[in-house]
């Protein structure tokens, strides 16, 4: 959390392996949050479109108190080789989306990055079990997807929140931010208390 006179920003950072959806999610929000509640969508990314750094993309999200809200939605690059960069993004985070690619075939990819997660996490001193998270299983649509109960009995290791997404135009991204949303927001009316 960062807080500045009457603004608090809470960063949320969109983790999950290469290609698991984590830019997408950021872009549908982007097509369906109207303009006046939300930044541009920064994104580095290469000739191929894949995250290079970060995408980042601010949302005014509620007035809480005297505190106006704002969310500070990041994804990763989820490619081996940008390890470092993934550490440095988490930096300060205040919750995190892990998006789960559901293909059968991408089920070790999950659970390398969700150990990534742990361990990057580790080297600031937090633990993934205490840090509000929301699991998304992503790329419903595909043929060869795994079964939902086989997903959260490998990649749900602490209960966290679910969410059956189709972030190419279907639902999910805008249902796993919502979770988010309350989270955060129930977060800071606590820290009013």
């Amino acid at each position: 959390m960062h807080r500045s006179v009457n603004e608090v920003a809470y960063k949320i950072v969109y983790y999950g392996p290469g290609l698991s959806g984590k830019t997408t999610n950021l872009r549908r929000i982007r097509d369906i949050i109207t303009p006046e509640y939300r930044g541009r969508l920064v994104t580095l990314c290469t000739r191929g479109e894949r995250t290079v750094f970060f995408d980042f993309l601010p949302i005014n999200f509620a007035t809480i108190g005297n505190d106006r809200i704002r969310l500070h939605l990041y994804s990763v690059p989820g490619q081996a080789y940008y390890s470092l960069s993934r550490r440095v993004i988490l930096d300060g985070v205040d919750g995190v989306v892990f998006v789960a690619d559901s293909q059968t075939e991408r089920l070790d990819a999950n659970l390398d990055s969700i150990e990534d997660l742990e361990t990057n996490l580790e080297s600031y001193g937090m633990d993934l079990a205490q840090l509000p998270t929301i699991l998304q299983f992503n790329k419903r649509d595909l043929p060869s997807i795994a079964p939902l109960d086989e997903l959260e009995k490998q990649l749900n290791r602490h209960d966290w929140a679910m969410v059956e997404s189709v972030a190419i135009g279907g639902s999910g991204p805008v249902e796993t931010l919502k979770l988010m949303s309350a989270v955060i927001a129930k977060q800071h009316v606590d820290l009013l208390s």
